[in-house]
């Protein structure tokens, strides 16, 4: 008898499977033009069309339905992928077949990337960190993030909340104060906080 799963099953079954994540992720960060250069202007525009598409009910707040509602269009979307021949049910081979494709994205991102065996610090170990902690980093991919921008502490992110977010974060990427961040600054950004990340703890004060 095959083994099938249904969608109900698919979210338990999906932590314990690491699931490839597009390399690099949005490097952009808004360059409309393409130039290499993000402007105050371009960072703001990019904040606004980014709150709409996560605000998935269209209620003009981000809050723990819009996480939840993408969460379970996620796993659809997900199930939907796996489930090949569309009989509502993945069975062991379908699901044999997803991780054979994923395990070949995988092998050929690391291809891409020219990565060095061992090399301390490097793109795989960061990536594999990322997916340990469940992909809570800064900016406005997971919850962590959001919640940063909360100002008045209602529990939802409004989209002034959100945009004022965004164009704090461009503000410290901008070390010369020019109202633009080249790549250079976004560089010395994530330097700094990869070194906060791996700063060892502060000793407790002396009483």
């Amino acid at each position: 008898m095959k083994k099938k799963m249904t969608l109900l099953t698919l979210g338990a079954a999906l932590i314990a499977v690491p699931v490839l994540a597009a390399p690099g992720g949005d490097r952009n960060m808004g360059d409309a033009n393409k130039d290499g250069v993000l402007t105050r202007a371009e960072a703001e525009a990019h904040a606004k069309a980014m709150f709409v598409k996560l605000d998935v009910n269209k209620d003009g707040k981000l809050d723990q339905a819009d996480r939840a509602a993408r969460h379970a269009e996620k796993r659809a979307q997900m199930f939907d992928r796996l489930d090949a021949n569309k009989d509502g049910s993945i069975s062991k081979a379908e699901w044999d077949q997803a991780d054979a494709a994923r395990q070949a994205k995988r092998a050929e991102w690391k291809a891409k990337r020219g990565e060095r065996a061992g090399a301390p610090g490097n793109g795989a170990e960061r990536h594999a960190m990322r997916g340990h902690h469940g992909g809570k980093r800064g900016g406005h991919g997971g919850p962590g993030g959001w919640m940063k921008a909360d100002a008045n502490g209602d529990k939802a992110i409004s989209q002034a909340e959100f945009v004022a977010g965004a164009l704090a974060r461009f503000d410290r990427m901008d070390a010369n104060k020019d109202g633009k961040v080249t790549a250079e600054e976004r560089q010395v950004m994530r330097q700094a906080m990869r070194d906060k990340r791996g700063a060892p703890p502060a000793p407790p004060a002396a009483n």
